[in-house]
């Protein structure tokens, strides 16, 4: 049983989480809103970042400027049929995407979807967990390793899942704190 590789993945995990917590908006302009845009352009998903400039010239307004000028119908329809609920205001050279200020409401909602995915991260973390646990109780049972290094192991992958979780709540309430200050 390795522990460090359990940490690891559990770093991975909190890692996933934070990059899913950037990409909901706050009602500021974040290049990071799109990083999960993928544009089908030739066939193939591509992520939006690769096919265009994305800046934020001010605090409300995300501007994508394509490589391809070809390339703009396609990414606005793909901005237009995600779940950002921002409409792209295309000039014929870049797309503007204007941040609106959040409304309570959708303060509530985004807390909500949050949620979501600290839930989502908070499980990740558990299913780690449980496979380290499932892997030292073969062990043990293999007799490769003694009931009380099998109950030692137990105990760190505990503290290791408490500490992620941890982690996890912290991102979570930083996000939620961004999120529903006006």
């Amino acid at each position: 049983m390795n522990v460090s590789k359990t940490e690891q993945d559990m770093r991975k995990a909190i890692e996933a989480t934070a990059g899913n917590f950037a990409t909901i908006r706050t009602g500021r302009a974040s290049t990071s809103l799109l990083d999960r845009i993928n544009v089908e352009y030739y066939g193939q998903p591509t992520p939006l970042k690769t096919l265009a400039t994305i800046t934020t010239p001010d605090a409300s307004t995300v501007l994508i400027q394509p490589y391809d000028p070809s390339s703009l119908r396609l990414i606005e329809k793909t901005i237009l049929e995600s779940d950002l609920g921002l409409p792209p205001s295309n000039d014929g050279k870049t797309i503007r995407l204007n941040i609106p200020p959040l409304t309570a409401e959708r303060r509530k909602d985004l807390v909500k979807v949050l949620r979501n995915l600290a839930e989502e991260g908070r499980v990740a973390v558990r299913n780690i967990r449980r496979h380290a646990i499932d892997e030292v109780r073969k062990e043990e049972k293999d007799a490769k390793v003694s009931e009380d290094e099998a109950r030692r192991l137990q105990d760190e992958v505990q503290k290791l899942t408490d500490k992620s979780i941890q982690q996890i709540e912290k991102l979570f309430e930083a996000k939620e704190k961004e999120i529903t200050t006006v």
